[in-house]
């Protein structure tokens, strides 16, 4: 394990109320326009903080995850919500386990600046998209904040916009609290 991937035994951090106030599930995939006739995948879903909200919305989601303990605990939690389109991939996201064109969205939250390779990453996530798909990204701003990963592990909104569009997306970011934000992107 790289010193920046998230600890599964930290999991539960990631369903607190605070967490809810701060970053709300429902609100935030209401970028992605998601409807009935989606195929979703959310990359790096870990428990399932935007892939069950994502699925009530959404024809199906694959959720994507490295980590078995992970995918296990958001079995578990969609379980709970009687949520049963959601498809578990056990996958890194240098070379994810879907097919060429078969999703049209796609949520990446808070890993990005987990992942070795970026530029590779985002070659996948073109790879998988629908032609027309689009994605959304959250992550952390490069600013000190009392929780999330080392600063120096962070990329800067400005700096992730640059990579996209060096990437040959559309990008448009939106800040969603001093913390984080989005980008909302679509292969040119």
């Amino acid at each position: 394990m790289t010193d920046k991937r998230f600890n599964p035994e930290k999991a539960q951090s990631l369903m607190r109320e605070e967490r809810r106030a701060l970053l709300p599930p429902e609100e935030i995939i209401e970028y992605l326009h998601v409807n009935a006739n989606d195929i979703v995948a959310d990359l790096g879903a870990g428990n399932g903080y935007f892939a069950i909200p994502l699925a009530k919305h959404a024809e199906s989601v694959y959720a994507v995850d490295i980590e078995p303990k992970m995918l296990e605990m958001l079995k578990q939690n969609a379980n709970k919500e009687t949520t049963d389109n959601i498809h578990y991939v056990e996958s890194d996201l240098d070379h994810i386990k879907l097919d060429d064109n078969s999703v049209n969205k796609v949520m990446i939250a808070f890993v990005m600046h987990e992942v070795p390779d970026v530029d590779r990453t985002l070659g996948e996530i073109k790879r998988i998209l629908k032609p027309g798909g689009q994605m959304l990204l959250l992550d952390w701003e490069a600013v000190e904040t009392e929780s999330g990963p080392p600063l120096h592990h962070r990329i800067s909104s400005s700096e992730m916009a640059k990579v996209f569009e060096r990437n040959n997306f559309q990008v448009e970011v939106i800040t969603l609290n001093p913390g984080n934000y989005a980008i909302k992107a679509i292969p040119k």
